[in-house]
């Protein structure tokens, strides 16, 4: 009945409309009488899924072959009955579930003892298990890090993600013509407003607002013209470090960052600086650690390719033209800066071989980290 439309079946006016609704009533009303409270669970589920099934139910072949076709004046009627069709349907259905078996008095089920059994219900079937949350392999990476920074008093200082040319490049004592103002390499809003590439703008805000001594780490997001890759993302995380103050020396930047890695990869990690240059440094090293993975430069390291480091940071003293922008007095401070990539360390701590895994959201590689 449900199947046909109203033409086929002659119902044109609204007492027929009604009269039709009635009989289906009747019939949803007589199937359900037919089973009995202990007619089992798959007559109860077949008479859901004839009268209330989204694909194939009654109700919803009244939706698609009545009420989308019908003239306005019968849409209401139609709408008002397939409700209450539906509402019978639901009714009837919850008054045939199985009831729990009430247990007798003085009987084991009763005392709740060993003995106890629910009508309807496997008590020795294993529960569900529930899902439990986990934080996220980059998050525990951030946290880690943290932790050991404020464990030798750092404090921690945020900023925004959207900058200025100024604090992102010219306070840093990077040139108008240095490789990384270029279009290709970062993402501009405006010419003098663009996502920031780094997270050392904060550095120079703080020290604008901070007499020395100042040691902070500024963690956060960047966001540079990269091709997505195993070792690249468009967008990817930093943790930067400052420190000002009288008498400071690269042997303080150096024992500072030793100290991290094996807090961080274990007491077993050996450090090594090589020079290099940064426009905001002065001098400037990279920081290397001895392979995670051969303990020494083995022939066939696909990690290390057999040199037995492992390049990880950028690193050196805060150069005197960028105290100049902050007002510091050079000779009378010095200072040191570091910056590595969040998501470079995780993949070495936890064997990650791909940066997207973290952004995926795969189920598959985040029940890992459980």
């Amino acid at each position: 009945m449900a199947s046909q439309t109203l033409e086929q079946l002659g119902v044109s006016a609204p007492d027929a409309l009604e009269e039709l609704f009635t009989r289906l009533t009747g019939a949803l009303e007589q199937e359900a009488a037919r089973l009995t409270a202990s007619g089992g669970a798959d007559a109860l589920e077949a008479l859901r899924v004839r009268w209330l099934g989204r694909k194939q139910g009654i109700a919803r072949a009244i939706t698609d072959g009545w009420l989308k076709g019908a003239p306005p004046e019968m849409k209401r009627i139609i709408g008002q009955r397939l409700n209450a069709l539906r509402t019978t349907a639901e009714r009837v259905l919850a008054e045939k579930q199985t009831p729990a078996a009430t247990p007798e008095a003085g009987s084991d089920a009763s005392a709740g003892g060993p003995g106890r059994t629910i009508e309807g219900i496997d008590v020795t079937y294993p529960g569900w298990r529930r899902q439990t949350g986990a934080r996220h392999p980059l998050r525990r990476a951030f946290d880690e890090m943290i932790e050991i920074f404020l464990s030798i008093g750092y404090s921690i200082e945020q900023g925004p993600e959207i900058e200025s040319t100024y604090y992102n490049f010219e306070a840093l004592n990077i040139p108008e013509d240095h490789p990384s103002r270029d279009d290709q390499d970062t993402f501009y809003i405006d010419p003098k407003t663009l996502l920031r590439t780094h997270t050392s703008p904060v550095q120079i805000r703080t020290m604008e607002s901070q007499s020395p001594p100042v040691r902070i780490i500024v963690p956060g997001r960047v966001y540079r013209r990269d091709s997505p890759d195993a070792t690249h993302s468009p967008m990817f995380h930093q943790v930067e470090g400052l420190a000002v103050d009288t008498n400071i020396t690269f042997a303080d930047l150096k024992g500072t960052l030793d100290h991290f890695m094996k807090e961080f990869f274990g007491p077993q990690v050996r450090t090594r600086f090589r020079p290099s240059f940064f426009p905001f440094t002065e001098p400037s090293a990279e920081v290397d650690i001895s392979c995670l993975f051969c303990q020494g430069g083995q022939q066939g390291c696909r990690v290390c390719k057999g040199s037995g480091w492992i390049e990880l940071m950028g690193c050196g003293m805060v150069d005197p033209a960028v105290f100049a922008h902050v007002e510091y007095d050079t000779s009378h401070y010095s200072g040191f800066a570091f910056g590595m990539g969040v998501e470079r360390l995780a993949m070495l701590k936890y064997g990650v071989p791909d940066i997207q895994l973290f952004y995926q959201g795969d189920i598959r590689f985040l029940r890992q980290f459980l």
